[in-house]
């Protein structure tokens, strides 16, 4: 195993347990991460924002999350991996089982430099938010509302750490 797989698998472990500071130690001063929600530029923002989401797990919908992870492959600079999350999502309180598609890149001495995840936000829109998500959730302004949002929640946890 190559020892960016091994960085990968650390994560995903990490994130299976909501162990948000395992995760966060796995990423470079100034990585980058994206998805759908989140477009986030250093360690610090995205430490933030798996802490946000591993606290609010733990705190209302323990016993519905779920995520697992396999096809992970690395080499010196980058890598991949698949992974699934079985959740509740807190604002409308349904279930959501997401298929998620990551890509990275690692500094020299192994950690992730980049880190974008790709994923169906139709589906998971539908999934999360109902009706409104099936009606709207195709639509790139609507994506980029919940994007506003996701980045507000994020300015007020880390407000509130401060």
């Amino acid at each position: 195993m190559h020892p960016n797989e091994d960085t990968i698998t650390r994560f995903y472990s990490a994130f299976a347990a909501l162990d948000a500071d395992a995760m966060a130690a796995c990423y470079a001063e100034d990585a980058t991460f994206t998805d759908p929600a989140f477009v986030l530029y250093n360690r610090r923002d995205i430490s933030a924002m798996w802490h946000m989401l591993c606290e609010a797990t733990q705190a209302k919908n323990r016993q519905d999350w779920r995520l697992e992870f396999n096809q992970v492959k690395a080499d010196a600079s980058s890598g991949s991996a698949h992974w699934e999350a079985q959740y509740r999502f807190s604002g409308s309180n349904r279930l959501v089982h997401n298929i998620i598609e990551a890509k990275f890149s690692f500094t020299p001495d192994g950690l992730i430099d980049s880190h974008k995840d790709s994923f169906d936000f139709w589906r998971w829109s539908r999934q999360a938010l109902g009706m409104g998500g099936w009606i709207l959730g195709w639509a790139p302004y609507f994506q980029k509302q919940v994007r506003q949002q996701t980045h507000a929640a994020l300015a007020r946890y880390q407000a509130k750490q401060t």
